[in-house]
């Protein structure tokens, strides 16, 4: 099914009709694959000329890279807003973590994974990408790190619960495991990363 093309264009605020054509991208991703996003089919969808989606993203890998940048800060706000209410104790940081790792992927449904696999094809993308894992990692040191006995969790600790948070939601995503088992695990997995230190 083809994405539903907007009313006809009216000149919006740039950060609108930026949001806008994000959620025409994203709703495009999602009925046709990442394949078929192009700017030119972005403006069709959006009601919008091929001029003013260029100006917003410039290149295709600009549009991935905003879309992605678009998913992170939503993921972003979930966990900190999860964060923000866990108490300060590992088990509540890590469950608050396992659970909006997987909840976030989860509400993009297939779309973020089109978009990984998108990024991963081209070198310019996947440093967007590193980006934003290095991101998570530094945070997650924050979140987590007053806890590990030893002083503080290396940094590869940090990375194998990236790993570990994209691998099961991927496993969630694709319905291999469950949503609760694969928080659980998650949970687990960053508590004993932690503990072993």
């Amino acid at each position: 099914m083809p994405a539903r093309p907007v009313p006809p264009r009216r000149r919006l605020p740039r950060e609108q009709r930026a949001r806008q054509l994000l959620d025409v991208a994203w709703a495009l991703v999602g009925e046709e694959g990442t394949d078929a996003l192009s700017l030119g089919r972005l403006a069709e969808a959006a009601g919008v000329t091929k001029p003013v989606a260029y100006d917003h993203f410039v290149t295709r890998n600009g549009l991935l890279a905003a879309l992605y940048q678009d998913y992170d800060q939503r993921q972003t706000a979930v966990f900190e807003e999860r964060i923000g209410k866990a108490r300060a104790q590992l088990r509540e940081r890590a469950r608050a973590i396992a659970g909006g790792y997987i909840a976030c992927v989860l509400s993009q449904g297939r779309e973020i994974q089109g978009i990984l696999a998108a990024l991963a094809g081209s070198p310019e993308l996947m440093e967007v990408k590193r980006r934003y894992q290095q991101d998570f990692v530094a945070r997650c040191a924050e979140w987590l790190g007053g806890f590990a006995a030893g002083g503080d969790v290396p940094e590869a600790g940090y990375w194998a619960i990236l790993g570990a948070a994209e691998s099961m939601s991927e496993a969630v995503a694709a319905g291999s495991v469950e949503q609760a088992v694969a928080e659980v695990e998650l949970e687990r997995l960053i508590v004993s990363t932690v503990k072993r230190v």
